[in-house]
């Protein structure tokens, strides 16, 4: 007779306790971009909402980012780095292969031996590093898990392109997840559409760029694809997650979507019905898009402006490169 394995369970519910941040040190303002696109403030400032991005200095790593977003998330929770039993980070300017953000930040924050691995889902990284903490926990795989969203992407831009170039700032956000006595973290409605892989993503491959045959690999996105995708399916997203947490759009007290444009901020929120009692996250003004850590940084601003939503429920989407989504309605801590 096979002996019994165990299989462990963990608590029935999860929330977020905390939101850390860490933004570039250098306000780039688009006067300082316009050159090598060819174009204006105006210009940026209306199709984008743009007035200024963060960009980190030459010698500040994506790692940098990270681990001062998870020290300052881990402050404000209470929860010792000790017991921080996984970090999850998402990212896609890791600048090396391996080894994994996840991992040296985990040792850097006094988290080690955490599990730790990295995730690359691009804007949508962060929604999908909560989902996993939330199903870590409540199997009983973890008590708490540290979820980053950080991202270097003045790294992997090139300054002469102007489909995507002047959006991208640097930053990292993180949360700490842990256990719950009622529900903090709603379900998840996440996918992709890799039909159309390529209208936001790498222009070339790093196997390309050894052989010669391609110059160092930089972001692109095909807009007018993007923003068509976003505003219309990622609104179906939206709902979708707002009806499987069993609450109405009147029940939220905040939006905050993946700072790609604050035009499809903006068509979002209305598209949506959002009623003015709902604060809508629009850090993309100052910070730009920050890719997997858009979310968590919005979310921390919001939270230090207005801290009377602190308990309030907010709808969380990302949506972004390889057209992967990940949605979930939370209750801010």
């Amino acid at each position: 007779m096979t002996a019994a394995i165990r299989q462990p369970t963990g608590p029935a519910h999860t929330r977020i306790y905390s939101y850390g941040a860490a933004r570039g040190e250098n306000a780039v303002p688009n006067d300082d971009i316009v050159g090598p696109i060819d174009s204006s403030d105006e210009w940026i400032r209306q199709r984008t909402g743009i007035v200024t991005r963060v960009r980190a200095d030459a010698g500040t790593t994506v790692i940098d980012l990270a681990a001062d977003a998870v020290a300052e998330a881990i402050e404000r929770s209470g929860v010792p780095a000790e017991q921080v039993d996984a970090v999850i980070v998402s990212t896609i300017s890791n600048p090396k292969q391996t080894p994994s953000v996840s991992a040296i930040v985990a040792d850097r924050v006094g988290a080690n031996p955490a599990a730790a691995y990295d995730v690359n889902a691009a804007c949508a990284g962060f929604s999908y590093g909560v989902t996993q903490a939330d199903a870590l926990i409540r199997a009983g795989a973890a008590r708490y898990v540290a979820v980053v969203g950080a991202e270097k992407l003045s790294d992997i831009v090139d300054p002469t392109d102007r489909t995507i170039s002047f959006l991208l700032g640097d930053g990292a956000g993180a949360v700490i997840v842990g256990p719950s006595d009622t529900p903090g973290i709603g379900p998840t409605v996440w996918g992709s559409d890799g039909s159309k892989a390529d209208a936001v993503g790498m222009n070339h491959t790093l196997v390309e760029f050894r052989d010669g045959t391609a110059p160092w690999p930089t972001l692109r996105q095909e807009g007018p694809t993007v923003f068509r995708w976003a505003v219309w399916e990622m609104v179906k997203v939206a709902r979708r997650a707002i009806e499987e947490a069993g609450i109405q759009a009147t029940d939220l007290a905040a939006f905050i979507p993946h700072q790609a444009n604050m035009r499809i901020i903006d068509e979002f929120a209305k598209q949506l019905g959002l009623p003015d009692t709902v604060a809508v996250g629009r850090d993309i003004e100052t910070t730009g898009n920050t890719s997997a850590a858009s979310i968590p940084l919005a979310t921390h601003r919001l939270l230090e402006e207005h801290p009377e939503l602190s308990g309030g429920l907010a709808l969380q989407i990302g949506f972004g490169a390889g057209l992967v989504f990940g949605a979930q309605v939370v209750v801010l801590p």
